[in-house]
C-alpha cells in the first residue's frame, strides 16, 4: 500500500488517517538489566509495522551502527516485497539492528521499541497498514534476549503503560532476509514522502522527546514548561529528521519563503495569502510538507496573520525560547526540519487560550475537497 501511493492518494492518506505514534506523557519502566558484560557488536531483530519508521528510529540511537530493513518470521526463502506485502508469505517486515552493547543495551532497545517505534497493542496492523506482515514481534537470537524481552513485556503489562493488551510475539530468530535496496534508509532519502511525513517523522520527534539521552548528537535539552508545554532553550540542539544545506534550502524555497522559514523573518501583517482562507482543510509546512494545523482550529485574531488555537499534534511543532528584540517570546518551529513558522502567545480563545500566530509563507494549504 505505502509504496504505490499516487501523490493524490498520499495526500488523502495524510488528511484522513490518524498517526499511531506512542502516546505522549507516559512513564515507561526502567530498561531491564544488561545481563552479562559482552564484547563486540551484537544484533537484534524487531518487527513493528512498516519497517521504514522502525529502521529510522533505531538508526538515530547512540550505539547503533546500522539498522537494516528486511523480512523475518516466515518459511519463504528469499522473499520479495511483493510476496511479503501480500500477507501470504508468513514473514513480517522487520529491522535488523547492529549495536555496541558497551554504548546501548538490548534493554534500552526494548524501551524504544515499546515506546516510540510502534504500538504493541495493535494486532497484525500498525496505523494504516493491515496484515500479519505488520505484526508486532521480537525475534530473539539467544536465551538472554528471550529472557529480557519476556520480562520487559511482563513489566509493561503490570505497569499498564499501554491501555490495551500487549500482543507482541517473542519468537526465535530464523533467517533475516534483507529487503530491496530502495527500502533501505528510506526516510533519509525521502524525507518529504507523504507517508514518511505523516507516520514516521512523528516517531523521530517522540524519540527525541522521550529518550533524548539515547539520541545521537543530542543532549538533554534545558527545557522549561510554558502553559504545560515543553519549551526548548534558545541554543539547545534538536536532531531534526530533515536536514539540508543552506544552498539546498535556497533552491527549494522562494526567496520570500526562505527568509521566513530559514532566516526567522516575518511577513508584513495582512499580506499573507492564507489569512482569509476559510475552507476546510489542512495546513502543512512549506519546507517539508509536514501536517501542522487544521482549519477547525483557525480563528480571526485581528492581528493580520493566520492564527490557530493548537497544532494537529503537539509533536508536530517545537517550541523554542526566543530572546531576540530584548524580550522573551516562544518561537514555533516545524518538528521535521526546525523551520521557523511564527510565535505562540497566551491571548487566544478557548479551549487552549493560545494563539499560534503563523506566517502564510511558512505554510501550504490543502482543502479537504477540491
Amino acid at each position: 500500500m505505502k509504496r504505490i501511493l499516487s501523490l493524490s492518494g498520499a495526500l488523502l492518506l495524510v488528511l484522513f488517517s490518524s498517526c499511531q505514534a506512542a502516546p505522549s506523557g507516559k512513564t515507561y519502566p526502567p530498561a531491564p538489566p544488561a545481563g552479562e558484560s559482552v564484547e563486540g557488536l551484537q544484533t537484534a531483530v524487531f518487527a513493528g509495522g512498516c519497517f521504514w519508521g522502525v529502521e529510522a528510529v533505531f538508526e538515530r540511537m547512540k550505539g547503533v551502527l546500522n539498522a537494516e530493513s528486511g523480512y523475518s518470521g516466515g518459511p519463504l526463502q528469499n522473499p520479495t516485497y511483493e510476496e511479503v506485502s501480500s500477507g501470504q508469505s508468513g514473514h513480517a517486515e522487520a529491522v535488523l539492528v547492529t549495536f555496541d552493547p558497551q554504548v546501548v543495551t538490548y534493554g534500552q532497545l526494548l524501551q524504544v521499541f515499546f515506546s516510540v517505534a510502534h504500538d504493541p497493542t495493535q494486532l497484525n496492523y500498525q496505523g494504516p497498514d493491515h496484515g500479519t506482515q505488520y505484526r508486532s514481534a521480537i525475534y530473539y537470537r539467544d536465551d538472554s534476549q528471550k529472557k529480557l524481552a519476556e520480562e520487559y513485556l511482563k513489566t509493561l503489562a503490570q505497569a499498564k503503560t499501554w491501555p490495551g493488551t500487549l500482543v507482541t510475539e517473542v519468537t526465535p530468530l530464523g533467517t533475516f532476509w534483507p529487503a530491496e535496496d530502495y527500502h533501505q534508509d528510506f526516510l533519509v532519502r525521502n524525507p518529504d514522502y507523504p507517508y514518511i511525513v505523516r507516520f514516521d517523522l512523528p516517531k523521530i520527534r517522540d524519540l527525541e522527546q522521550t529518550w533524548p539521552q539515547l539520541v545521537k548528537n543530542s543532549s538533554t535539552a534545558s527545557t522549561r514548561t510554558w502553559h504545560g508545554l515543553p519549551v526548548t532553550g534558545p541554543d539547545d540542539p534538536v536532531a531534526y529528521p530533515v536536514t539540508k544545506s543552506d544552498a539546498q534550502w535556497k533552491q527549494l524555497l522562494s526567496q520570500e519563503a526562505y527568509a521566513v522559514l530559514r532566516q526567522e523573518g516575518t511577513e508584513r501583517p495582512y499580506t499573507g495569502d492564507l489569512l482569509n482562507e476559510h475552507r476546510a482543510g489542512t495546513y502543512f509546512s512549506a519546507a517539508t510538507g509536514q501536517p501542522l494545523f487544521r482549519s477547525e482550529d483557525k480563528f480571526d485574531s485581528g492581528t493580520g496573520w493566520p492564527s490557530f488555537t493548537r497544532p494537529i499534534e503537539q509533536s508536530a511543532v517545537v517550541l523554542r525560547l526566543d530572546t531576540s528584540l530584548g524580550m522573551e517570546r516562544v518561537e514555533v518551529e516545524d518538528s521535521s526540519s526546525g523551520s521557523h513558522l511564527g510565535h505562540v502567545f497566551d491571548d487566544g480563545p478557548a479551549p487552549t487560550g493560545l494563539r499560534y500566530c503563523m506566517n502564510s509563507l511558512a505554510l501550504t494549504f490543502q482543502p479537504d475537497k477540491p
